[in-house]
């Protein structure tokens, strides 16, 4: 669900602006609409994936769903953009937590050696999503409008947490009364502010809690707006309260610093227009701040009781892992911008047609997800997503040799395939290295930094080789001997698609070359799989 509403508004974004009265002739406005979802995606990973070491996981999970859900609702009745940027942001922030909770959940259900369908299934769980996500998309405009969307995932998180609760049986967390309650008012009342009832809002007597204050005109500025905002904290301070002995342990100053630098960093790239421009608008004042804050956590980290990122954690294998999963959304994001922007170039005007060529590749990621898992069992880790990302460098080296035609020709077809479940087959092995590596108590934050470096590497990943392309795009324009010659412009633009391909397949190549050094780990007396270089205390 998270990954589907990644890519849901892909389709329902130039109506989704119309509704917050945004023309699409300022479509550049409509950028923090899929960059705010981004930005709470990643900068809560952190925070959320240490929370899951200290707190019950099912909680998390619970805590999480509610999170989303209540971001799906703020983002369907908005009909402001701030409210609506701001509902994406709170949506991301819900759905970047699933993960490293539910990636725990596995290393807490199934013994290491013995992880590997588990985690194939959940990764290609999330990798249907980003084939889910346009085409729910597509389905619910048919009938209605885009809010409808925003409904329809709000209802599949509660019914998500009921699922939750059920499969826990008796063990399974129970929803205290007050939080309960003031959850369930704030919800109400915000309700009511955003969609402001005609029968209330232009009453006489009831529209006067609707009234903005002063010279506002936003609906959360009303007193409707202000008694839905002050329950919300009040249900999250009951909430909780309790735990507040467990939470010591999570560092919030270190979770503010990690999380202001990630969110620096993908609002630099990620509201970058990737056809015109590497670094957004904001993004050469944004990355000072990245780097002060990196350098005031590494200050933090060391004098921390507690730090975030437990002391001793991140080394050896997780490392590698890192490092590997960092490049795979290089060579994954390379395909997801770039082959709609070929098919546009060389195929066909209609973008949601050029959407549909990658379909072809798409399919293929969770197949190969889902074949990595099973092959742990047999392969080492470190040999099963070499093999993927050398056979995903091997397409993607065959993809920047495309031209004209090229997309029409089945060989496209099989190369986009192997080139997914290349991509594919080295989730599983990367999310077990990172497990085995890390002790139970570590699961959740490990698992959160494996998240993080592969949407990094597609956030960064996206905006260098862009860069290339764009260097190799101008220069091929300046030679060109009447730059007004369309056809002439759009073989530059291809040369450009080229470069960005070309340097993803050696991002593929190299993480299979630092994959290989992820092996297997040793698998004790005790039949505890830990790597090599995870064996004895930890700091």
């Amino acid at each position: 669900m998270a990954a589907a509403d990644t890519y849901v508004v892909v389709l329902a974004l130039t109506d989704m602006m119309r509704g917050v009265g945004v023309g699409i002739d300022a479509l550049q406005r409509g950028t923090p609409i899929v960059s705010g979802f981004l930005l709470g995606y990643v900068a809560v990973l952190p925070l959320v994936g240490r929370v899951a070491d200290v707190v019950d996981r099912r909680r998390v999970l619970l805590a999480c769903l509610a999170v989303f859900v209540v971001g799906s609702v703020v983002t369907a009745l908005a009909v402001e953009l701030p409210v609506l940027v701001g509902g994406r942001v709170v949506q991301g922030a819900g759905g970047g937590g699933l993960v490293p909770a539910t990636l725990a959940l596995v290393a807490d259900h199934w013994p290491a050696g013995r992880r590997g369908v588990p985690l194939g299934v959940v990764g290609a769980v999330q990798e249907v999503g980003s084939v889910l996500g346009p085409v729910l998309g597509a389905a619910v405009l048919v009938v209605a409008d885009w809010r409808a969307i925003f409904w329809l995932t709000a209802v599949a998180g509660v019914l998500l947490a009921v699922a939750v609760v059920a499969a826990g049986g008796g063990g399974a967390p129970r929803p205290r009364p007050l939080p309960a309650v003031l959850g369930l008012l704030a919800l109400g009342t915000g309700w009511l502010a955003l969609a402001a009832p005609d029968a209330l809002a232009t009453s006489v007597t009831l529209g006067v809690p609707f009234v903005p204050f002063g010279g506002a005109t936003s609906r959360v500025a009303t007193p409707v707006g202000v008694v839905a905002v002050v329950l919300g904290l009040a249900a999250t301070g009951a909430g909780l309260r309790g735990r507040l002995t467990a939470l010591r342990r999570v560092d919030l100053l270190g979770a503010v610093l990690v999380g202001g630098a990630l969110g620096c960093v993908v609002l630099t790239f990620a509201a970058a227009d990737p056809e015109r421009e590497v670094v957004g608008p904001l993004g050469y004042a944004l990355l000072p701040v990245a780097v002060l804050l990196v350098v005031a956590y590494l200050a933090h980290h060391r004098h921390a009781v507690v730090p975030l990122v437990p002391r001793g954690l991140v080394r050896g294998r997780l490392v590698r892992a890192l490092a590997v999963s960092l490049l795979s959304g290089v060579a994954l994001v390379a395909v997801v911008v770039d082959v709609p922007l070929l098919a546009r170039l060389v195929l066909t005007e209609d973008q949601a047609e050029a959407a549909l060529v990658l379909v072809r590749f798409l399919v293929a990621v969770p197949v190969g997800a889902l074949l990595g898992g099973w092959l742990l069992h047999r392969l080492a880790a470190g040999g099963v997503a070499a093999a993927g990302l050398a056979l995903a460098a091997g397409g993607l080296a065959a993809m920047s040799t495309w031209g004209e035609g090229s997309l029409q020709q089945a060989s496209s077809t099989v190369v986009l395939l192997a080139t997914g479940l290349g991509v594919g087959l080295a989730v599983a092995p990367v999310n077990d290295a990172a497990l085995e590596e890390s002790d139970e108590d570590t699961h959740g934050t490990a698992s959160a930094l494996v998240v993080v470096a592969r949407m990094v590497g597609m956030v960064v990943g996206l905006a260098l080789l862009t860069a290339v392309g764009l260097h190799r795009y101008y220069g091929a324009v300046a030679a060109l001997p009447d730059p007004t010659d369309t056809d002439a412009l759009r073989a530059a633009a291809v040369v450009q698609v080229s470069s960005v391909f070309r340097g993803a397949s050696v991002a593929a190549a190299v993480g299979a070359v630092v994959a290989l050094t992820l092996g297997r780990g040793v698998r004790t007396a005790d039949g505890d799989h830990r790597a090599g270089a995870a064996v004895g205390a930890r700091g």
